[in-house]
């Protein structure tokens, strides 16, 4: 296999040439908008890592195929005590993994120990910022080898849907033991691809799992290519470099769509497009500045000019995606320009000069630069002097995710989640500031939001959570933490010859049943 692979990894780095321009049969190619920041599933929060990551590991469940539905994945069947605190999981007793050691309870066990217990030998290969969505685990128990528990300190209405996301799929301890820290860069799991290489800034192969306990993959074998420049990704997609793009660039969809060459895909999900306004200090400490932001940028201009369509302007932190969750009731800030500059003139800040931070490009950021700069002069259009700061992806983050104290105003930021739970509890609780271990980069802090929340995950019955969160949307509107701009409709573009591929509501991309001819 070793040898295969590099033949693969070489054939990739021909094909990157406009003089071959053809990748290798039955091996996928996929364009991928930024290096991996790591292939370890607990230690990394974006979504280009977990589409390489998807096909590596698995969890106990899973989001059956294009809904938000959870399935079995590695437990075959499952059952909830009536007072929502224990569920016991009976697991597959033919998985292994992919270094040959056997996945069982202890497997599971090892897994979410290494997450939540500070005690765990191997707790400091962390850290696991979404532990987060398994903080209500007091205890999790072997039963027998098939069998594990998992006892929750108070009842937690999203945990099945955070078992079946990326960060609850169970990873190798033997593995985990070799490699440490470095397990990263050597990742083991059970699913229908197995880790082959890394070559950093060029490429990640991954090959079939030959002995998956499951239906195999279709192709031999996937190369994750980090492209981040989106001209050079339609450049590589129309020379035969790659033969899957991800995050189409907006200006380029109309093209492949009328080129009978290939074929676009696009999806509707629950995904928020924001800036983030620094509420700790400066201008955006007044929630009058933090409107008048909202009713400066011309949102409709950001989602039918600069993407194209391919996005709809957002109302607040729950996407409409989530419909049972969702406030109909809580509209767009409007574009109202001389609206924004009467808020400025009862705010009397007489220094509204701001620094912005932008990123090249990342995951579900859409067209970041172009947001960025046509966000820039809405804002100096009433009076704001914007300074932008642009990024790499990873390195983005790094300045990011600390918070924006001493650094930033403000800074684009882009979530994609499969429960309307996630993105407010890790970026909107005031115990999710980052001196806490969370997102909440702009010190947004209300206390009646932090109960909502607080009630909504732990209440079992639908209506009143939905009802919560309804309400979480028009406080949060009403504080405008965050400049509200687009819920995008994610898409990608393969080439005729790829067939079985299909976009995925929490975003991953699925490429077991991905074959090319």
């Amino acid at each position: 296999m070793k040898t295969l692979l590099r033949g693969v990894a070489l054939a990739v780095l021909l094909a990157a040439s406009p003089a071959v321009a053809q990748t290798p049969p039955n091996v996928l190619v996929v364009g991928q908008i930024a290096e991996p920041q790591s292939l370890d599933p607990h230690v990394v929060t974006a979504a280009n890592d977990f589409r390489i990551l998807i096909n590596v590991f698995e969890g106990l469940v899973r989001f059956a195929e294009g809904t938000l539905e959870v399935e079995p994945a590695l437990a075959t069947d499952w059952t909830i005590s009536e007072d929502g605190l224990v569920y016991t999981f009976n697991l597959r007793d033919d998985v292994t993994f992919h270094d040959g050691t056997p996945f069982n309870a202890e497997a599971v066990k090892f897994t979410f120990d290494r997450m939540l217990d500070e005690d765990h030998p191997y707790y400091d290969t962390g850290p696991f910022p979404l532990s987060f969505f398994f903080a209500d685990i007091a205890e999790t128990t072997v039963v027998d080898e098939f069998t594990v528990e998992f006892t929750l300190s108070q009842p937690f209405a999203p945990f099945m849907s955070n078992l079946a996301g990326t960060s609850g799929v169970i990873v190798s301890p033997a593995a985990v033991a070799e490699h440490g820290e470095d397990f990263g860069r050597n990742p083991v799991g059970t699913g229908p691809f197995r880790f082959e290489e890394w070559a950093s800034n060029t490429r990640v192969v991954v090959s079939r799992n030959d002995d998956y306990w499951g239906e195999p993959a279709g192709v031999e074998a996937v190369v994750f290519r980090p492209v981040t420049d989106a001209n050079t990704r339609v450049a590589e997609m129309l020379s035969g470099g790659i033969d899957v793009m991800v995050e189409v660039p907006p200006d380029n969809v109309a093209m492949f769509s009328d080129d009978p060459g290939f074929t676009v895909h696009d999806a509707v999900g629950p995904h928020v497009w924001y800036v983030m306004l620094n509420m700790l200090e400066g201008p955006f400490t007044d929630v009058r500045v933090r409107q008048a932001a909202n009713y400066a940028v011309n949102k409709e201009s950001l989602v039918n000019d600069v993407l194209q369509g391919t996005a709809d302007v957002s109302a607040g932190p729950i996407p409409p995606a989530f419909n049972w969750a969702y406030n109909e009731n809580v509209a767009p800030y409007p574009y109202d320009p001389d609206r924004a500059r009467e808020l400025l003139q009862e705010a009397g800040i007489d220094d509204l000069s701001v620094t912005f931070y932008v990123t090249e490009g990342g995951s579900g950021m859409l067209d970041p630069i172009p947001m960025g700069t046509a966000i820039q002069a809405d804002l100096a259009a009433v009076g704001f002097d914007v300074s932008i700061e642009t990024y790499e992806w990873n390195t983005f983050l790094a300045n990011v995710n600390p918070g924006l104290e001493g650094k930033a105003d403000m800074a684009q930021m882009a979530w994609m989640t499969s429960d309307p739970d996630t993105l407010p509890f890790l970026t909107l609780r005031t115990a999710a500031w980052p001196d806490a271990g969370g997102f909440n980069s702009s010190y947004y802090s209300n206390i009646d939001v932090d109960e909502m929340l607080d009630q909504a995950r732990m209440d079992t019955d639908p209506e009143t959570r939905a009802a919560l969160y309804r309400d979480v949307q028009q406080v949060v509107h009403d504080d405008a933490p965050w400049i509200f701009v687009a819920n995008w409709k994610q898409n990608a573009v393969t080439t005729s010859n790829v067939e079985g591929f299909a976009l995925q509501p929490d975003f991953n991309l699925v490429l077991k049943g991905v074959t090319k001819n």
